[in-house]
């Protein structure tokens, strides 16, 4: 493989390692026992998604607008994407980009709509990161997969 697509690789693997944070903590904050910020869970949720499709978008050599808007960037992908049609229910996603970070514009977020958004964010990153790894695979083999950051134990999670 040349130099450039090493690069393309690793850049990839930067934005899934950002996206599996942003889901990890939202994960995380629904446990807690009180005063969970809701409003901050969906956030997270929503850039999950957000930078899953940035990778992707990476991968396939598309080049994207810095924006929040999931439809925008569902919209740019290739229709040959395996996970297409269930990226529908992340459009809903979007507003958490703004509404849930600046005062005056945030809008209560429920336990209830957290928790969707952070089950459909983990769906799309689970459905967008096995694309990215079979792509991956078929491109390099087993070996591919170290260039994305992820040993054989984190592909399925």
């Amino acid at each position: 493989m040349s130099d450039a697509t090493d690069a393309v690789y690793t850049r990839v693997g930067k934005w899934l390692l950002h996206a599996r944070d942003d889901i990890l903590l939202a994960r995380n904050a629904l446990t807690m026992k009180s005063s969970c910020p809701y409003r901050l869970v969906a956030y997270h949720a929503q850039q999950c998604a957000d930078k899953c499709l940035k990778a992707y978008l990476v991968l396939r050599g598309i080049d994207f607008p810095y924006t929040h808007n999931l439809s925008r960037l569902i919209e740019l992908c290739p229709a040959d994407s395996a996970w297409l049609d269930e990226a529908d229910s992340a459009v809903d996603l979007t507003p958490y980009a703004v509404t849930t970070r600046y005062p005056g514009r945030d809008e209560p977020v429920t336990r209830q709509e957290a928790a969707s958004a952070v089950r459909v964010a983990g769906e799309l990153e689970t459905l967008v990161r096995q694309d990215i790894m079979a792509r991956v695979r078929r491109a390099r083999g087993q070996a591919g997969l170290s260039h994305l950051g992820l040993g054989p134990d984190e592909e399925a999670t």
